[in-house]
C-alpha cells in the first residue's frame, strides 16, 4: 500500500506544469469574410480617390470649354452686330443676322452654364441635380453646336461671293472682313461646345454622376 502511494506521488511530481492559455487572434481569413482587411480598404480608397480626380478633371475641362464657347459667341455677337461699313449692313443678309441670332443664343446658354459650374464651384451648393444637369448639358452643348455650325455655313457663302466682287471692283474689304472674323469666331465657338458635348457624353455613358 505504501508502494503505491509512492508511485502515485512520484508520477505526480514528474508531470510537466500545464501551458499557458493561448491567446485567440483573429485569422486573415476571419478579415477576409468580414471585408475588412487591410489590402481591400486601401485599394477602396483609391478608386474613390481616383474617381473624385476624375471627376475634377471633367468639371474643369467643361468649365473652361464652356467659358471659351462664351468667350468665341460673345466676340461673333459683336462683331456681327457692329458690321456696318460703306452703306453695308449685316440686316440685309438673311445669313447674317441668323448668325447673329444664333451668337445670342449661344451667348446665353454658355453663360449660364459658366455661371451654374463657378456658382458651384464656390459655394459647393449644386442648383440642380447630378443627374438632371448631365442629360440637360450633353442634349444642350449637342443642339447649341449645331446651330453655331449651321449659322457659320450658312454665312460663308455668301462673305466669299461678296469678297470676289469687291476684289473684281476694287472695293473696300471691311465690311466682308468683319463678317469672316464673325465667321470664324462662330466656328471656335462650335468646336468648344462640340468638345464639351463629348465630355457631357462620356459623362454620361460612364454614369460619374452616380
Amino acid at each position: 500500500m505504501a508502494n503505491t502511494e509512492e508511485h502515485s506521488s512520484e508520477n505526480t511530481e514528474t508531470l510537466p506544469p500545464p501551458a499557458p492559455p493561448v491567446e485567440q487572434h483573429q485569422t486573415p481569413s476571419a478579415d477576409v469574410e468580414q471585408g475588412q482587411t487591410p489590402t481591400a480598404t486601401v485599394v477602396k480608397m483609391t478608386k474613390i480617390t481616383k474617381s473624385w480626380k476624375r471627376e475634377d478633371l471633367y468639371k474643369n475641362g467643361s468649365l473652361a470649354l464652356r467659358a471659351m464657347g462664351l468667350l468665341f459667341s460673345f466676340l461673333a455677337l459683336i462683331i456681327m452686330a457692329t458690321n456696318k461699313h460703306y452703306g453695308d449692313n449685316f440686316t440685309k443678309y438673311e445669313e447674317y443676322s441668323y448668325l447673329l441670332a444664333i451668337a445670342v443664343i449661344s451667348a446665353i446658354y454658355t453663360g449660364g452654364q459658366v455661371y451654374l459650374q463657378v456658382h458651384e464651384i464656390l459655394t459647393g451648393v449644386q442648383t440642380f441635380s447630378r443627374k438632371n444637369m448631365v442629360f440637360f448639358n450633353f442634349i444642350g452643348d449637342q443642339i447649341v453646336a449645331y446651330l453655331l455650325i449651321s449659322a457659320g455655313s450658312a454665312a460663308a457663302p455668301v462673305t466669299d461671293s461678296d469678297r470676289e466682287r469687291e476684289n473684281s471692283s476694287f472695293e473696300p474689304r471691311s465690311f466682308t472682313d468683319s463678317a469672316a472674323a464673325a465667321i470664324a469666331m462662330t466656328f471656335l465657338a462650335f468646336f468648344a461646345l462640340a468638345l464639351s458635348a463629348l465630355v457631357s457624353g462620356y459623362k454620361l455613358s460612364n454614369r460619374s454622376y452616380i
